[in-house]
């Protein structure tokens, strides 16, 4: 079943063609890793697909239901199916962990205070956190504080979880940490979309990896066969940096 499907999608800022055609899918319990150069328009598509920017043209749809051109109470509902993971975090500093995660799920999905701190301590025992309930981000380690993020994420129950550059503003030594995290929702099989540039971690989590390029998908296979023996050219000599 397809969870998410992208169909030709195109995005401009200004006269910059940041996305031109992109087509791609995931299906559900499937793992996406999206690799390539800055500016090749990776993130922008993630972007496109949580609805922080729209496509010039193009079609997203997300478990059946088309996104693109909808109103405002439809898109609402489609986008409670579809999480996002920063790369910067993205924590309420004046919030406790707690109330970071517990916050999203009260007002976007109306849950009571006690179900809400219920998942919340849940989703802390998960990530290794529960005695952070009430430090501030703050008081974290990066690597704490990315944890969080994707804990609250995932109390929002989405079913596709889209990662942007998950560990890019840690020190290495907490990158694993993350990774380790991002590895037991694969075995979980939650659908997940990880844009990285971590490429034995997208070789050994990916079920599925596309390389991009220009804004162009340049070459898309399975995770050991496009990274261990890429066909394309280019990738070839952007995999040959790492």
């Amino acid at each position: 079943m397809e969870v998410i499907k992208v169909e030709h999608a195109q995005k401009s800022f200004g006269t910059l063609e940041v996305l031109k055609d992109i087509s791609f899918s995931v299906n559900k319990g499937e793992v996406l890793g999206i690799i390539g150069p800055s500016g090749s328009g990776k993130s922008t598509m993630l972007r496109c697909i949580t609805q922080l920017e729209e496509l010039r043209d193009g079609v997203i749809t997300i478990c059946g239901d088309v996104l693109t051109n909808a109103n405002t109470e439809t898109k609402r509902k489609i986008m409670l199916k579809v999480g996002l993971v920063f790369q910067n975090f993205n924590l309420f500093p004046h919030f406790s962990v707690l109330r970071n995660i517990t916050e999203a799920q009260k007002v976007v999905l109306g849950t009571s205070m006690k179900e809400a701190e219920k998942t919340a301590y849940a989703l802390l025992d998960k990530m290794g956190l529960r005695d952070k309930a009430h430090s501030y981000p703050c008081e974290l380690s990066g690597g704490q504080q990315q944890r969080v993020s994707i804990a609250r994420a995932l109390a929002l129950k989405p079913e596709v979880l889209c990662f942007d550059e998950p560990t890019s503003a840690l020190d290495p030594e907490l990158t694993g940490e993350i990774l380790k995290v991002i590895r037991e929702l694969a075995e979980e099989k939650m659908t997940m979309i990880v844009v990285t540039h971590e490429m034995a971690f997208a070789r050994d989590l990916s079920d599925r990896i596309i390389f991009m390029d220009g804004g162009v998908i340049v070459e898309e296979g399975s995770a050991k066969d496009l990274i261990l023996n890429p066909k394309n050219e280019r990738t070839k000599a952007f995999l040959s940096k790492y």
